[in-house]
Order: structure tokens, then C-alpha cells, then sequence
């Protein structure tokens, strides 16, 4: 297998999986592309190379079929907590050693992925262009006279050039997607509280996110699936259950804005891009249905015009006092303005935002998403340091009122445009449609048949789906419904299908519980911190679901399970309160070898 064809998260964990390539070879090419690449503005810090493949030797004694992101290098954006680096949030003033990673980072660890070194970023994640930071400018991957986009400008350009293929970064008003589509990659912006923000340097702490950098929307689509879920640490964490990926829907509706609405800054190349993409939608089935983008460009000015410029200022305002020349200029005039607002212009803001949000509830009663370009054109850097907040405002034009409205996103590829610059598409849809868009998204990115970054690597054949009844719901089961155990004949009572058989992630825990017939009970515990237990998917019709889930007693009860290879199911958890005379069977691995020795002994 070529190296152009080990580009992607899916092809090295399947090349690591089948033992064709180690993960200590993957990661000694990362460091030496870090080396050709020659980029000192691109990481703050970079960890030791051999430290690192000492980490990677060591992934070897672990079961490599139950970590989904087995050996994957990963750059993390210098505003998230990770252990072993210091955070600075591209401010040598705020720089401090974290006593543990945060909790996004934690899970990737979790699944297999060895976090390599800390990216460059926009200063305290303030701005979209890259250009606003003391460790200089991160060469934009495609073209080097261009912006990298920002504030995500490292960790967008490292998965650009190639370095490593999965990177984080934050998206609290476009960080994650301008810069995607800046580098001719996937930049996944999930709902809000579905990735824990607990050890993020805040930029706006009720509209932040930790975002996703990745070549495909499979790869980011799984990095999500590995990061996501609920964070006692994080009080903005949400339960926000992530679906599986789709076919690609028969009806699709998306919504583009009302002829003349649309703002591309004379750029004729990016609107004929759009229109292109436009059309590509359409050959792909989905219906175009036009809308009033008025309300949602009068939410984007709430974002830097209104109140939210106090909760950048609350993160600043010590060093503000102390040190305010340790602040990018820039910054420093942006964020300064928040401490002037008061308590009624906030109430004030809130309440128009308010009534803003049911506008956009209202356009999503019959569109399924939003299809709008990721940013209006692009700039050079020369550009932006001669106009830095102006155009910075421009680039925002389809990103500031995401948030505001608690809207997810994907950020794709269009086209590559005739001068070199690439175009891309974002998707929009109201929180907990993150599996819908990546449904969608993946199959339009395929369709273009762009090369994946920037080294000219032509994209992957989309992986199969599981193929799925449109009735059909999967349900995992671990004990007593396997199939050839003891209530197994439920299932087929109601006409399920065994669709496979694999395990979950490494979070949970067995116990056996005192019951008759003999039943398990499966506890989710903290990322990484319990075992991989086996179980079977088994699918079921709507109807034959409602029964079977309304027929568990007690302590049974049903949830999502974190499977493997990242993906989420339904299936059986057990409420922890009555384990206390249960015993734990963790060590079996799963359910039907416990029954195997207790049969025997």
C-alpha cells in the first residue's frame, strides 16, 4: 500500500490493524514531513520524536480491533488542555502547564491516537485569519501567499500539508471551518455541548466548541463519534447522542439563500463556485428551496457588535490590566470594547437573539439544511495585515450567527478554483443533526472528485454503509439476547435481524446480575477506563422496537453505547444502584464466556 493511499484516518488504522505498517513507522513519517515541511510558525510545541514512537511500540499490547483511532497522530490547537505540553492560547503571558489533559483529548488518547504537538493559533482564539499571533504565521498549505484562515490556523494547515491526518481546533465564530475551506479540507463543527470543552481556554464560554480537521468527512464524522458525549467536568456539556452515518436521503431539502441576499465581495470566481456546487446538489437529488438569509445576517452582528465582545474581555481583562502588552494589537482593540457594555444592552442583545432564534426554527420547518459558501472569498496575508479587522469581518459573513443560533456544521470542499484558491460549501442544521450533515456531506465531497489537502492525493472510495431497512432501528445486546442464549427468541419473536457482531469501546464495565434468568448489566465508565465488551447489533422495525424497549424491566434500561471502531448505538445499560450485590465479570470480556465457565465449573 503507497504512501498516497495512507493519507486518511481509515487507511493507516487498517494498515496498523493488518500489521502492514506499525504505528511507530506512521509516526516517524509524520515527524519527518514536520522536518520537510519547514513550517517553525505551524507548532508552539512539538513533542519528542522519540518519546512518541515510544508511545506508538507500546500500543502494540493493546487490543487494536477496540481502538478506533489505533496509532493516528493527531495535532491539537494550542487553546485545548494536553498533558505533557504547556498551553499557551498563542500568548507567552497566559502560558501554563496543564495537570491533565481535557477531555477531548483524553478520549482520543482513549481510542489509540498519540497527540504530537501543539498548533498556532489566532491569539486567545480571536479572529479567522492566522495572521494574529507572537509564533508568526502558519503557511497556508495550498497556496503560500494566501491567509491559512483562522484561528485554527495551525492545526487546519498541518492536516493540509499532510502532516498528520485529524487535528482539533475551536469553532466559536467560523475557527473551524474558514480555515478548512482555506486548506481543501473537512472542518466538522459540532452542536454545541456535544464535544466537552472542559480544559479549553475559553474564547466566548457559551458559544465555544471544539472542532474537527480532517481529509474526509468520514474520518471527522468519526473523531466526533470518538469524542462526543456527556462531561460532568464541562458544565456546558450536553447529552447530545451522535446517530450513525445514512444512505443519502430520497427528499432532501436545503436551503440556499434568496436571489441578491448573497455577499461575495466582488469575488466572481467564489460565487460561480457556489453556483457550481449549487448544481452539483441537484444532480445529487436534493431539492433547493430558497430562504430569507436576513435574520441570520442580523444575528452575526450581534456576535462582535453586541454583548458576547464582554466574554472575550472576561478571559483577558488580568492581563489586560497587568500586562497589556503581552496582547496582540489587534486583540487587544477587539476584546478592550467588552468592558464598556452593560447589564442592559446584554438583556437587550438576548432578548433580540431570542426572538431571532424562532426566525430560524422557522426556516428549518421544511428545509433540512442550510447549503451556503463557507466564506465569501479569500484573502492574502499582505491583504489582511493591511486591513486586519475589516476583512477579518468579511470572512465571517456565512460563520458568526452559528453559534448564536445553536446551529451544527460541516464545512467541505467544493472545487479548486482557476487561480489556485480553493472553494467550499458549509452545511447547516440545528443541533443533533451532526450525523445528518456528515450523511450528506461525504457523498457531495466524493462527487467532486477533488484531491484530499494539499499534495495532489486523490480521495478514497466512500466506504459502504450498513445496509439498513428504512423501518429498520439497530439494538445492541450483550447478554441474554445473544443469539443462542437464553431470551434470544424475543428478538426473533419480533422479526430481528443479527447484523453483526463486533464490541464496545474500552469504557465499560460487566457485572452479572442476580437475576432469573441470568442477566448482565453493562455500566459506561470514564474513556478508556473499563474494557471492550462484545455484543451484537441486531435490527429491528420501528414498531417491534417500540415493544421490546417498553417489555425491559428494571434495573434495565436503554442508551447509547460507544461501539469500537466509533460508531454509537442503542442498546441495554444497567442503572448503577444495583450493583452493589453484583458481581463484576469485566475480565470475561463479554457475556457468553462467563456463561461458558460457569456451565462448566
Amino acid at each position: 500500500m503507497g504512501a498516497q493511499q495512507l493519507e486518511t484516518i481509515a487507511a493507516i488504522v487498517a494498515a496498523h490493524r493488518a500489521g502492514t505498517l506499525t504505528p511507530a513507522q506512521t509516526i516517524a513519517r509524520t515527524y519527518q514531513r514536520i522536518r520537510d515541511h519547514n513550517d517553525p510558525a505551524l507548532f508552539i510545541s512539538l513533542r519528542d520524536e522519540k518519546d512518541a514512537i515510544t508511545e506508538a511500540e507500546k500500543l502494540a499490547t493493546k487490543d487494536a480491533a477496540s481502538l478506533p483511532l489505533y496509532g493516528v497522530p493527531v495535532a491539537v490547537k494550542d487553546n485545548i488542555d494536553a498533558l505533557g505540553f504547556p498551553t499557551t492560547a498563542a500568548c507567552p503571558a497566559l502560558s501554563y502547564t496543564p495537570a491533565h489533559d481535557s477531555t477531548a483529548v483524553e478520549r482520543l488518547r482513549a481510542a489509540g491516537a498519540i497527540i504530537i504537538g501543539k498548533t498556532n493559533l489566532d491569539q486567545f482564539a480571536t479572529g479567522l485569519v492566522g495572521v494574529r499571533s507572537p509564533y508568526g504565521i502558519p503557511r497556508n498549505s495550498i497556496r503560500e501567499d494566501l491567509i491559512p484562515g483562522g484561528s485554527s490556523s495551525g492545526s487546519a494547515t498541518a492536516v493540509g500539508a499532510g502532516l498528520v491526518p485529524l487535528s482539533l481546533g475551536t469553532d466559536t465564530a467560523g475557527s473551524g471551518r474558514v480555515p478548512a475551506m482555506l486548506n481543501n479540507i473537512v472542518g466538522l463543527k459540532p452542536s454545541l455541548g456535544m464535544i466537552s470543552t472542559a480544559g479549553l481556554v475559553p474564547a466566548c464560554r457559551t458559544l465555544d466548541c471544539i472542532s474537527v480537521f480532517a481529509l474526509t468527512v468520514d474520518d471527522a464524522a468519526l473523531a466526533l463519534s470518538v469524542m462526543a458525549g456527556p462531561d460532568r467536568a464541562d458544565p456546558f456539556s450536553r447529552e447530545r447522542p451522535l446517530g450513525p452515518l445514512t444512505q443519502f436521503p430520497a427528499n432532501l431539502r436545503l436551503g440556499v439563500p434568496r436571489n441578491g441576499q448573497l455577499i461575495f465581495f466582488g469575488d466572481k470566481k467564489a460565487e460561480a463556485a457556489y453556483g457550481d456546487a449549487l448544481k452539483r446538489w441537484t444532480a445529487l437529488g436534493a431539492v433547493l428551496v430558497e430562504f430569507d438569509l436576513k435574520p441570520f445576517y442580523e444575528t452575526a452582528r450581534l456576535l462582535y457588535e453586541g454583548p458576547w465582545v464582554a466574554e472575550r474581555y472576561l478571559v483577558i481583562k488580568d492581563l489586560l490590566a497587568s500586562a497589556p502588552d503581552a496582547i496582540h494589537p489587534v486583540t487587544r482593540e477587539i476584546t478592550a470594547a467588552g468592558a464598556r457594555l452593560t447589564a442592559a444592552e446584554t438583556f437587550s442583545a438576548l432578548y433580540r437573539l431570542q426572538g431571532l432564534r424562532k426566525i430560524a426554527e422557522r426556516t428549518f420547518a421544511n428545509i433540512d439544511a442550510l447549503v451556503l459558501p463557507t466564506a465569501p472569498t479569500a484573502y492574502t496575508t499582505a491583504q489582511v495585515l493591511a486591513n486586519p479587522i475589516e476583512l477579518n469581518s468579511r470572512l465571517g459573513t456565512y460563520t458568526n450567527f452559528v453559534n448564536l443560533l445553536d446551529l451544527c456544521g460541516l464545512a467541505v470542499p467544493a472545487a479548486m478554483r482557476s487561480d489556485g484558491i480553493p472553494f467550499g460549501i458549509t452545511l447547516l442544521a440545528p443541533a443533533g443533526h451532526d450525523a445528518m450533515l456528515a450523511s450528506i456531506g461525504r457523498v457531495f465531497h466524493a462527487d467532486t472528485k477533488l484531491t484530499v489537502g494539499a499534495k495532489g492525493v486523490a480521495q478514497p472510495a466512500l466506504a459502504p454503509l450498513p445496509a439498513e431497512g428504512i423501518d429498520e432501528i439497530p439494538i445492541g445486546v450483550v447478554g441474554a439476547h445473544l443469539s443462542g442464549m437464553a431470551l434470544n427468541g424475543e428478538l426473533k419473536a419480533l422479526s430481528g435481524k443479527l447484523m453483526e457482531a463486533t464490541k464496545t469501546a474500552p469504557d465499560y464495565k460487566l457485572y452479572a446480575l442476580n437475576t432469573t434468568p441470568p442477566k448482565p448489566g453493562l455500566l459506561r465508565v470514564a474513556a478508556g477506563k473499563g474494557a471492550s465488551i462484545e455484543l451484537e447489533i441486531w435490527s429491528l422495525s420501528a414498531a417491534a422496537f417500540g415493544k421490546f424497549v417498553n417489555a425491559i424491566p428494571a434495573p434495565m434500561a436503554v442508551g447509547t453505547i460507544r461501539l469500537a471502531d466509533g460508531r454509537s448505538v442503542k442498546g441495554f445499560l444497567v442503572e448503577p444502584e444495583v450493583l452493589g450485590e453484583a458481581r463484576d465479570i469485566t475480565a470475561y470480556g463479554g457475556w457468553r464466556k462467563y456463561m461458558a465457565e460457569a456451565a462448566r465449573g
